[in-house]
């Protein structure tokens, strides 16, 4: 008895423990409203897929997981620099480094707006069904003999479907468009060694017209 008492008072801890998400991210990635994420490599194909071929380049998954999971605790409202640390990189390699890094993201968009657009397809439709549904189900009072439950059941479905689209598939679709947005807009720079970055004024509404130029580029 003492023992699950012991087991249960501990469980209570970990549930009352809180994280220190907000102050970590602030401390390690963000600097005058910009955020940088550090990566040291310690070869070329650290970054570029090793079965990638001239001209062919893709990215290594691993650089592409980290990239990802940095981009997902950062704050939507901060653009992102790549720093990565390296001492060996020609200038060829860090070209194709940046290049590759930009198709890729950019690729990745092109599928996120892809699979927005089939929702907004789906989503039209659920609310035109609801609608004809809803119609339906009004006239199935005024007629003898019609399958009211059924036109009840399409109402329902129709309903249920774009509520779930409206409040959380619609949501994560905004979520996911606006982060791949951001790391196609990512800036890549290489330096040889990391100090925690303090923008001036001007190095941030470059890179900002950076990315509004960028953003205008793809529009056109």
């Amino acid at each position: 008895m003492k023992k699950l008492r012991m087991k249960r008072r501990i469980i209570k801890l970990f549930e009352s423990r809180e994280g220190h998400l907000e102050s970590r991210v602030e401390k390690d990635y963000l600097s005058s409203g910009i955020a940088t994420i550090p990566c040291r490599i310690t070869d070329y194909y650290d970054v570029i897929q090793n079965y990638s071929v001239e001209t062919f380049e893709t990215l290594n998954t691993d650089f592409v997981d980290y990239l990802k999971t940095s981009n997902e605790v950062l704050p939507l409202e901060y653009p992102l620099v790549l720093e990565i640390i390296e001492d060996f990189l020609s200038q060829e390699q860090k070209k194709i480094i940046r290049e590759t890094i930009q198709e890729y993201f950019a690729y990745n968009l092109g599928l996120v707006e892809r699979e927005e657009k089939r929702h907004t397809r789906i989503f039209l439709g659920m609310f035109f069904g609801l609608l004809a549904s809803g119609v339906l189900l009004w006239l199935s009072q005024l007629l003898e003999e019609v399958p009211r439950e059924l036109f009840f059941i399409l109402f329902w479905f129709m309903g249920d479907t774009l509520c779930d689209y409206i409040f959380l598939t619609g949501h994560d679709l905004r979520h996911n468009r606006r982060t791949a947005g951001r790391l196609a807009s990512i800036k890549v720079v290489f330096t040889n060694r990391f100090v925690k970055p303090d923008y001036s004024n001007n190095e941030v509404n470059e890179l900002y017209s950076d990315i509004e130029k960028g953003v205008k580029e793809t529009l056109r």
